[in-house]
């Protein structure tokens, strides 16, 4: 079963006179818990596809089924609603608040839904990543390696079907972005489907398979 299928997608971008086809007629599927790279250099199109992925935008024209449901032409609001409940975002940059502890950086999420069990929930999510003894810890006293684990937690905490991830490694050393791979590794091995967004192709030889993208096309797909 396909987790994720867009049929002809397609983004363009006005740029002063200049129209930018981010997307051009783009087809792609993955599969319920597959873990897929989607490699491509700067300018390719890969971001606008992984904001369209994540439900943070829409296409200009096409169809994208999430979990058998066309969500393509969906209000802001319907799709915020399904990026809470399906999707878990990891960023290169952490995205993490800076006066907010571990625990409450990952309770954000709940928070904003409104659930009892946020503080359980999110230290459960600590002690998945190997944080459980960093919960009050505040971003600047942690490592980068551990930032971004709190920022898997993050991810994972909602118990979503699919995570997302844009350059995960990008601000990690080579040992502490092994780590962090393996730790999605783990996370798929227990059933996420996990979409790993990268130019590194280091970094896409961890995944399953390969989606791979240039001037808004699909040259191939492993």
């Amino acid at each position: 079963m396909s987790m994720i299928e867009i049929r002809k997608l397609r983004k363009t971008y006005r740029m002063g006179e200049v129209i930018v086809k981010a997307l051009d007629g783009v087809d792609v599927a993955i599969a319920e818990g597959d873990m897929a790279a989607i490699t491509g250099p700067s300018g390719s199109g890969k971001s606008t596809l992984m904001h369209i992925l994540g439900c943070l935008d829409t296409p200009d024209e096409g169809e994208y089924f999430l979990a058998g449901e066309n969500v393509a032409g969906l209000s802001k609001d319907k799709l915020a609603g399904i990026r809470n409940r399906r999707i878990g975002f990891v960023f290169q940059s952490f995205n993490l608040l800076p006066r907010l502890s571990a625990l409450e950086n990952v309770e954000l999420p709940l928070l904003y839904s409104g659930r009892a069990d946020a503080k359980e929930r999110a230290a459960t999510a600590l002690r998945t990543v190997g944080l459980g003894d960093r919960t009050h810890h505040e971003p600047n006293q942690l490592s980068g390696g551990q930032r971004q684990r709190v920022a898997v937690a993050r991810a994972i905490v909602t118990d979503p079907a699919i995570i997302l991830a844009d350059e995960p490694t990008g601000n990690l050393d080579t040992k502490t972005g092994q780590e962090i791979l393996a730790l999605f590794q783990a996370l798929n091995e227990a059933g996420r489907t996990v979409i790993l967004v990268t130019h590194d192709e280091q970094v896409a030889a961890h995944c399953k398979r390969q989606v791979r993208i240039l001037d808004g096309k699909v040259l191939e797909a492993d």
